[in-house]
């Protein structure tokens, strides 16, 4: 068992053990359905005192600052893949469900909590802040890989990105107006506003020197080049806070914007971040496993009442926020029953529920036994049926096609040219015809092109068809005429 002083090795030896095993787990993840998070949480939970008996923890600010380091990196990997001309078209409905859409769903559950625990309406409201929110590793974790409709999918990935200034704003507020008299209403109002105004303000504002500095400087190295950007990430979120604004907010909207522009090694920074979003999930999952005593939380009386509390939030709070904050939508009566369904609860949930364990607010154990339960119910029933149920309401598309190698420029940093990878849309201008036929900018030349699984080298001949991967080679100073030139569309002829 580890507890008291430290051994390094052993310590060291089952970090190892977790890593492989959580990333084992995920096979079993994608081959039975289940949500990667609900098998990284079980692991953690059997490997503590109430398992295996290997680690004892108990510390929620551990449990805390490992949970928004990991949230920070998830929230930068999933903001660098989202697409701003998917986000654009459900900008408002995707804000209003960050925003109204939660105030909702802490409501309904707060009505539920008062009657169901016979809490003070405070602690009630304080509950239903805590799992108002869904979560942003949660929906980039079961969306990714799966044809689920891009607006749809964009819309959840933008919800989860962005709401949790209105988690934190709500959970903060209760915890004050429990533990602080003087606390002023207007004040709180006042700084919501404030934590979301200058979360995007700082997020752009972070966003645009990342990439600014990315792009001039020279490293020797490329692999330096990720490190370099997460650096900016990190950065955004510590000075955003110090300034007393949303630093996840901000940390998402650098991402995107940073997602959204030409990136030296763009490719490097992707990958690298994917994966490291990866080992922090299994890590915070873990850690938060270690943090809830099975024993406790599979206790009759936690199961009924965080079974019945779940039930109301999955099919009537949920609901209830999505359909009432999407009425000026553009979404039809199917696709707000899918949004409906799609909210999942994950860690933001669990972390945040450390703040009341931490400033030791009445009742704040069994609350955190409860929003443990919920996450839970809400990962196995709602995490496992989104595709299913995507595919029962006629939500899904056709998968794109995506590369199966990525290639880019090796290079010690200075060399003035990379490699960029373009997908060749239908109504692309360049489609149909041969490479002679079109007209690069110069200094550019494509290297090598995938269509289907198969790689193949160019020639002069080689015709460009819909759904071909090209990978160009440029100098980096006609970037810009190279990306004016292949965003240009056909031409459509005027119906007679």
């Amino acid at each position: 068992m580890l507890e008291g002083g430290l051994n390094v090795d052993y310590f060291i030896l089952l970090l190892a053990l977790l890593l492989i095993l959580g990333v084992v787990t995920t096979k079993f993840s994608s081959k039975f359905g289940l949500p990667a998070l609900v098998l990284f949480i079980g692991l953690g939970m059997l490997a503590g005192s109430d398992g295996l008996n290997f680690i004892y923890f108990d510390d929620p600010h551990i449990a805390q600052l490992v949970g928004v380091i990991a949230l920070i990196i998830i929230l930068f990997e999933g903001g660098l893949q989202t697409k701003w001309t998917d986000v654009r078209p459900i900008l408002y409905p995707s804000l209003s469900l960050a925003t109204f859409g939660v105030f909702l769903t802490t409501a309904v559950v707060a009505a539920a909590v008062k009657f169901l625990l016979n809490v003070t309406w405070l602690e009630a409201f304080l509950f239903g802040s805590i799992v108002g929110s869904t979560d942003a590793a949660a929906v980039f974790s079961v969306l990714s890989g799966k044809n689920v409709r891009d607006k749809l999918a964009a819309t959840l990935e933008a919800e989860s990105g962005s709401n949790d200034p209105m988690a934190v704003f709500l959970t903060i507020t209760f915890i004050e107006l429990l533990t602080r008299e003087t606390s002023s209403v207007f004040s709180l109002i006042f700084s919501f506003f404030w934590q979301m105004g200058m979360g995007i303000v700082f997020g752009y504002l972070f966003g645009k020197l990342a990439v600014y500095a990315i792009n001039r400087i020279h490293l020797e190295s490329s692999g330096l080049y990720p490190v370099f950007a997460l650096s900016f990430a990190i950065l955004c979120y510590g000075i955003t806070m110090l300034a007393g604004a949303s630093g996840l907010l901000a940390v998402y909207v650098a991402a995107v914007l940073m997602g959204n522009n030409h990136l030296t090694y763009k490719n490097s920074i992707v990958r690298f971040n994917e994966g490291f979003a990866w080992m922090m999930q299994i890590l915070m999952f873990a850690i938060l496993g270690l943090l809830v005593f099975p024993s406790e939380l599979f206790h009759v009386g936690i199961m009924v009442e965080g079974m019945l509390i779940s039930l109301i939030l999955i099919f009537i709070a949920r609901p209830i926020g999505v359909f009432l904050s999407t009425i000026f939508s553009p979404f039809n009566f199917k696709e707000k029953v899918f949004l409906s369904w799609s909210g999942l609860r994950g860690a933001v949930p669990i972390v945040l529920a450390t703040f009341p364990l931490i400033e030791g607010v009445e009742n704040s154990q069994l609350f955190f036994n409860l929003v443990f339960f919920v996450v839970l119910t809400s990962a196995l029933v709602q995490g496992s049926t989104i595709p299913w149920f995507a595919q029962k309401l006629k939500l899904t598309e056709e998968e794109k096609p995506t590369s199966p190698h990525v290639l880019e420029l090796v290079s010690i940093g200075k060399a003035n040219a990379e490699i960029v990878e373009f997908f060749v849309p239908a109504h692309a201008k360049i489609v149909g015809q041969t490479l002679e036929q079109i007209t690069l900018p110069v200094e550019a030349i494509v290297s090598a092109m995938i269509r289907g699984d198969e790689l193949i080298t160019p020639t002069g001949q080689t015709e460009i068809h819909a759904n071909d991967i090209l990978y160009i080679m440029v100098n980096k100073n006609k970037l810009k005429p190279l990306t004016i030139f292949l965003s240009e569309q056909k031409v459509e002829p005027n119906s007679v």
